[in-house]
């Protein structure tokens, strides 16, 4: 794993969303906080780098949403956030070419190695809270 400090945080009520509001299945989704720390001058090209993977990211099997967010304080900082469906997923989403070609373009930029927590949803309980769903404009 090229991630340093991967850490979950699962609060013993927050395991699984069995049941949502309306009657629908539950979900138990892995969402990970990539936090991501650029040297100053990088940013623009290191959210161009990520909102194609981003964009590629969001059409895999596994993937209920990709986020790409940056600090309005300080844009040299980063939060991809990237909601599993399953626990197979994330090593699926490593494996993808859209992957790979992020990490070498960006491995230059990191003013200090990403670090990643992990998380399990609570709220949306369900997977219509979650996925972008066929033919939503993303852009």
């Amino acid at each position: 794993n090229d991630v340093v400090g991967t850490t979950t945080r699962t609060p013993a009520f927050a395991c699984r969303a069995l049941s949502s509001r309306d009657g629908g299945p539950g979900v138990d989704y892995l969402c990970v906080h990539v936090h991501v720390s650029v040297k100053p001058g990088t940013e623009n090209d290191f959210l161009s780098a990520s909102l194609a993977n981003a964009r590629a990211s969001s059409s895999e099997p596994g993937v209920a949403r990709f986020d790409v967010v940056q600090e309005e304080d300080d844009p040299t900082r980063f939060v991809l956030v990237e909601v599993y469906k399953d626990g197979g997923a994330p090593a699926a989403h490593k494996g993808t070419n859209h992957y790979l070609a992020w990490r070498k373009a960006v491995e230059h930029m990191m003013a200090e190695p990403r670090r990643a927590i992990k998380y399990r949803n609570v709220y949306p309980a369900t997977a219509g809270g979650w996925d972008y769903g066929d033919g939503v404009g993303l852009e």
